[in-house]
């Protein structure tokens, strides 16, 4: 694969790269990158964590990136997941791994990381301390976004360690690349500023896609207010779809969707055809009565979007093929989850109370 053709496939990943240039440059100067994404343990998984994210991930490996995972259970543990209870955090992130091995994600190429493993070095807590040093209270806080958090709700002292230690993840784990959320963005730019004044380097930012919650999108708000509010979340469990849902209840959800007609921005039941359905299946068949033009072949999202956009597809109609196809794709991973390590972890998380 030359270079133009890994370029091609990360910016499937990459909803905003920062930047091209220098990715370009760094896929040109080294073989593997190194690219990190750290993923907060904090309750049931839904499919943007489990499937998208696995999905990502193995085509910035098949790209050539060396990739990091880090369980960052420690961050977690200052946002008050699971009430602060350490150890169900870190059973919550064990859970997540086998989720991903579900997925189909290439686990065996990917190198697994835990905060626990590294807050004992006194060389991290220094690159925190530095990092904290080089910004203000003020940036910190504006960065409690990533925490899933708006600016007011960043109240305990704790919250203000998580920016500075997710800024230091970057540098401790040598990372070339950032690739994670939209949702990270403020935090990844902090890296980029402060990197070269203390010394270190400006990474890459390749900010995937955050996947829509079910529900209908706030029509007031800035847009950073509006896209935090959109993105699928564990605490509205009606708005997401979890990787332990049964069929009946992709159905239910599904059906009650946000979906307005002829409607393609922001409307999530065509977010998940784009994203998860055509990155599965080479085309896409619309079940429909005779009477209403019968079944109806779609070979790409955009095909998809434009019938829809005309009104040529009726959202029930669009709804009920979007779940069939979720259920097709969540069915053999419902199964793998269902036994053995997986299962008996999947147990205990359920069995923790859940808290934002």
């Amino acid at each position: 694969m030359n270079i133009d053709q890994r370029l091609a496939l990360i910016k499937q990943v990459g909803e905003e790269i920062l930047t091209e240039e220098e990715l370009r440059t760094l896929l040109e100067t080294k073989k593997h990158p190194v690219a990190y994404d750290g993923f907060e343990p904090s309750g049931h998984p839904h499919i943007a964590q489990g499937v998208l994210r696995a999905i990502n991930v193995n085509k910035m490996i098949k790209a050539g990136i060396h990739f990091k995972m880090y369980a960052a259970d420690w961050h977690a543990w200052t946002n008050l997941k699971f009430g602060g209870d350490l150890e169900k955090i870190q059973i919550a992130g064990d859970y997540l791994i086998e989720v991903w091995k579900a997925c189909g994600m290439d686990t065996e190429k990917v190198e697994f990381i835990r905060a626990t493993d590294v807050v004992g070095d006194q060389e991290y807590w220094k690159k925190v301390v530095k990092i904290a040093q080089a910004s203000t209270v003020n940036r910190i806080i504006r960065c409690g976004q990533i925490m899933g958090r708006a600016e007011s709700e960043v109240q305990q002292a704790s919250q203000i360690l998580y920016p500075c230690m997710q800024c230091a993840d970057i540098f401790e784990f040598k990372a070339d690349i950032t690739q994670l959320g939209m949702d990270q963005r403020k935090v990844n730019v902090l890296a980029r500023e402060v990197g070269p004044k203390l010394g270190w380097w400006s990474p890459v930012v390749i900010s995937h896609h955050m996947l829509m919650g079910l529900q209908e999108p706030p029509k007031v708000g800035t847009a950073e207010e509006r896209a935090t509010a959109m993105k699928m979340s564990k605490s509205k469990p009606d708005t997401a779809i979890f990787m332990e849902d049964s069929a009946e209840d992709v159905v239910r959800k599904i059906s009650k969707a946000y979906c307005p007609e002829k409607q393609v921005q922001e409307n999530p039941i065509l977010e998940y055809a784009k994203y998860l359905i055509f990155e599965q299946v080479s085309s896409m068949i619309i079940k429909r009565p005779a009477k209403f033009g019968g079944n109806a072949e779609f070979h790409s999202y955009e095909e998809l979007a434009e019938a829809y956009s005309v009104g040529q597809l009726h959202p029930m109609d669009l709804k009920n093929s979007v779940a069939e196809h979720i259920n097709n794709i969540l069915e053999p991973i419902r199964k793998k989850l269902s036994k053995g390590k997986a299962q008996q972890l999947m147990n205990q998380v359920k069995s923790f109370q859940v808290t934002r």
